[in-house]
């Protein structure tokens, strides 16, 4: 007994499965109108039943598959099918259609432990190069994790499932319930642990998860439960990569201690700020221990671990037997007054960490900023000068945030300054927007040059037969001319390809219907006629030959229909 093939909205075959994750499972699959092998995600049958995540996953993957880059997945379709339940019942079956890729997860290489740093550099420089054009194409991916980054069998980086983290994220309402359907909780940021909205920034501080765990293979924070890690996320600050491998340069550790600040104005503002601190290591001068401490006080406080180092380095003094007696009898008295001085030390360090936690009241001689971002600039100015303080405007471009209004300030919200500190407000210009230029009749590497001079992004070219045009020459593009959209937009083009499709006409065609269908518009070919007197005639004359075979012939290209005309 076979099996019946499964074939989702009539174009896509299923084949094997190669995966299975917490929230959908991946086939290999065959797209038969393109004749192509792909890989087919079908999404889990509880998700498949919110009618509102079902619209927010086709939304999210349709701006997925604007996107066009080599260390990126593609998306080439999502739809919807349906199925027949076992209760009779018919259920939708949403899924994605993506670029099949071979290789290895980025988890399984981790399992084996620390990798080399060349190997961890190069791996997180692949994921941030994905993260800087997602980003500039306004897409943010949300969960970033070794899971969801493949290293192909010629080394290259992969990222997968972009914007399908949103529309997850969207249908959950606590972050327990995010976690069984996003990923682990290992790699979220602090704001998404908090359910508060996140930018790119959580995608780098997620990217520096995952460069932790490369270079001492376990991830900085872990639990018994999802909560109990996010809640570390949030509150507590994660030991130094070199603490737990000797090989690891304090150079790196500066790097992945900013990417995993609490508050997103102190990590690197953007993947290429990113690439560029990661480049800086190489060649970079090593931080001293004074500059390490300097930089994990910024970013996490006092550290709160310091009564405890002082506590194990009295153990070590106690057990250490490696040290030789230099007097004639056993030192008992002053073995116990060591250990009466570091006891009062300990003491004193323990009131000292608690003297020195944070106050929330102000100075009276201070200020607090106040939270400002999406209001008007003029609101603004007003909430600042109520607290004393001047603004300085400095105008950005921005997506999220409506022309006008607040997108930042320096310092931030709730950071206390002096009595009339100059505040600096950044107030977005709306998107950085871009003219699609003509690009229908040009060729391709014309529309390539059009494009980047007009600083939007070349998407998918898909090549169609079309009699009329050369090779390359642009037929459409999936944008039209003259409308203004978000710099950094991928625009797909359908070019000409230089070919058109011609039948096998040596199978019972009468060389007349050969003649106008090869003439026809649709092929525009150059047809000649010529009799065979060795064979036969036969009425209506049939061909015999033709003198280009069946399949795809250059446009304008001649023919010879040959019949016989013998008796």
């Amino acid at each position: 007994m076979t099996t019946e093939t499964r074939v989702l909205s009539g174009r896509y075959r299923v084949d094997d499965l190669i995966g299975r994750g917490g929230m959908a499972s991946v086939y290999r699959g065959y797209d038969q109108t393109l004749g192509r092998t792909v890989a087919i995600k079908i999404l889990r049958a509880d998700l498949a039943g919110d009618a509102a995540f079902r619209t927010r996953f086709r939304l999210e993957a349709q701006a997925a598959s604007r996107m066009a880059h080599p260390t990126i997945v593609r998306v080439f379709d999502a739809g919807e099918d349906v199925e027949v339940g076992v209760d009779g019942n018919e259920r939708p079956v949403p899924y994605i259609v993506m670029e099949l890729v071979h290789g290895r997860l980025l988890k399984d290489v981790i399992a084996g432990g620390p990798v080399p740093i060349d190997d961890a550099l190069r791996y997180v420089d692949g994921i941030l190069e994905a993260l800087e054009y997602s980003h500039r194409a306004g897409v943010v991916h949300r969960d970033i994790k070794p899971g969801n980054v493949m290293i192909t069998d010629s080394g290259r980086i992969k990222v997968m499932d972009f914007g399908i983290a949103r529309a997850v994220s969207d249908s959950s309402s606590t972050v327990a319930e995010t976690t069984a359907i996003v990923g682990t909780a290992a790699y979220f940021s602090p704001e998404q642990a908090k359910g508060e909205s996140v930018d790119a920034r959580a995608d780098l501080y997620s990217t520096g998860v995952v460069l932790y765990e490369l270079l001492t293979g376990r991830p900085p924070f872990r639990g018994d439960t999802p909560v109990a890690v996010a809640y570390q996320h949030v509150s507590e600050a994660p030991v130094p990569p070199s603490e737990l491998n000797d090989d690891v340069p304090r150079a790196l550790d500066a790097v992945v201690l900013r990417a995993l600040a609490k508050d997103p104005f102190q990590r690197p503002q953007d993947a290429a700020g990113f690439r560029e601190d990661l480049d800086a290591t190489v060649e970079g001068k090593e931080p001293t221990k004074r500059q390490m401490s300097a930089l994990s006080n910024e970013l996490y406080g006092p550290n709160p671990r310091q009564a405890a180092e002082t506590a194990r380095s009295l153990r070590q003094l106690s057990t250490d037997t490696t040290m030789r007696r230099t007097q004639p009898g056993p030192p008992v008295a002053w073995i116990w007054a060591g250990v009466a001085i570091l006891a009062v030390l300990l003491v004193s360090v323990l009131l000292w960490v608690v003297q020195i936690q944070p106050s929330n009241d102000v100075p009276t001689a201070g200020r607090t900023i106040p939270d400002v971002v999406d209001m008007s600039y003029d609101q603004a100015v007003a909430a600042l000068e109520e607290e004393d303080l001047s603004a300085k405007r400095v105008d950005v471009a921005d997506e999220s945030i409506a022309a006008g209004n607040v997108v930042r300030t320096t310092p931030g919200a709730d950071t206390s300054v002096a009595v009339g500190q100059e505040v600096t407000v950044y107030v977005s210009t709306g998107a950085d927007t871009a003219t699609v230029p003509t690009l229908e009749g040009i060729t391709e590497s014309e529309a390539r040059s059009a494009l980047e001079a007009a600083g939007l992004s070349l998407g998918l070219v898909q090549r169609q037969p079309d009699p009329a045009l050369t090779a390359g020459v642009v037929i459409s593009a999936s944008v039209a001319s003259g409308i203004e959209v978000a710099k950094g937009t991928t625009v797909n083009l359908v070019v000409a390809s230089g070919t058109v499709v011609i039948n096998d006409y040596t199978q019972n065609y009468p060389v007349d219907v050969a003649q106008r269908e090869l003439e026809s518009d649709d092929k525009q070919l150059t047809v000649r006629t010529q009799e065979d007197p060795g064979c036969p005639a036969t009425t209506p004359a049939l061909v015999k030959t033709q003198s280009l075979a069946p399949g795809e012939v250059p446009v304008h290209s001649e023919i010879t229909l040959t019949y016989c005309s013998g008796s």
